[in-house]
């Protein structure tokens, strides 16, 4: 099979190999970038789901599974990307087609595993664990952190118990359920893969489910998830790579949170 043939081979992950978005942009840094070989990418209403085709051919996942989405906006998402290439097709501009391929290849086929694992965030939450001093950051996790667990209290039913420092705290049962219930509500595995690489992204079920549930936007659960990071900068200065990092991590969390709102649509 021609690379015109299996588009997907050369820039996204092989089948069967676990789908993390920051580490795969890391990883394909090192790799050639494969020309352009298509000169549009649109798509088009087959089989009742909306398909990315180029050049009017059919695009596949690594999977060889054709990448379709739910709705004509989050097509339109990918679309954007693979059209927006120059000569060269490079992934790390693609973060939309990195998930929508890891909910069609891996997260369409476990499903309740995914939904576990976001779950178990809550379990050791990022908002859970508070400093003790100094004053500024305990004002500022409080002043971040204390609306999402109100939002997890009162629209969840989730009751959360705060621990100082690195000691672990063990969450309550009925916390954890309430949570899981929530995540068995995010419907589709668009959805649901844009809920997970939120989760991991910001280190929190907690914020990830703000989000879903409009309760933060998206400015405001980033900023959430980087208090500790953000007050470290204000006293010590920032790092140009660590920003680099950050500014790469962003645009992942873009991507899913587009992808999220744009399935719902």
């Amino acid at each position: 099979m021609t690379m015109r043939e299996d588009l997907s081979k050369d820039l996204l992950p092989v089948h069967g190999e676990e789908i993390d978005p920051v580490e795969m942009a890391r990883r394909d840094l090192k790799k050639p970038l494969p020309k352009r070989f298509y000169a549009k990418a649109h798509f088009d209403l087959r089989d009742g789901a909306h398909a990315l085709l180029l050049d009017g051919r059919p695009a596949q996942t690594p999977g060889r599974n054709r990448i379709a989405l739910p709705t004509p906006a989050a097509a339109q998402l990918v679309a954007d990307e693979w059209q927006a290439q120059g000569e060269q097709i490079d992934p790390n501009t693609m973060p939309v087609t990195r998930i929508v391929n890891s909910a069609i290849d891996g997260v369409a086929r476990e499903m309740d595993a995914v939904r576990a694992e976001i779950a178990r965030y809550a379990g050791s939450d990022l908002v859970c664990y508070r400093a003790s001093e100094p004053d500024g950051l305990v004002e500022a996790q409080a002043r971040l952190w204390d609306p999402v667990l109100d939002f997890a209290r009162e629209k969840l039913g989730a009751r959360l118990v705060l621990a100082e420092g690195v000691m672990f705290a063990e969450q309550p049962d009925h916390a954890l359920l309430a949570v899981r219930r929530a995540v068995d509500a995010v419907e589709g595995e668009m959805a649901l893969a844009a809920l997970h690489v939120m989760t991991t992204l910001t280190g929190s079920a907690l914020i990830a489910l703000a989000l879903v549930q409009d309760h933060l936007d998206l400015d405001a659960a980033w900023t959430a998830a980087h208090a500790d990071e953000d007050f470290q900068m204000r006293i010590w200065g920032s790092d140009a790579e660590a920003l680099a990092r950050r500014d790469k991590r962003w645009l992942d969390m873009k991507a899913a949170y587009d992808l999220l709102r744009a399935s719902k649509i």
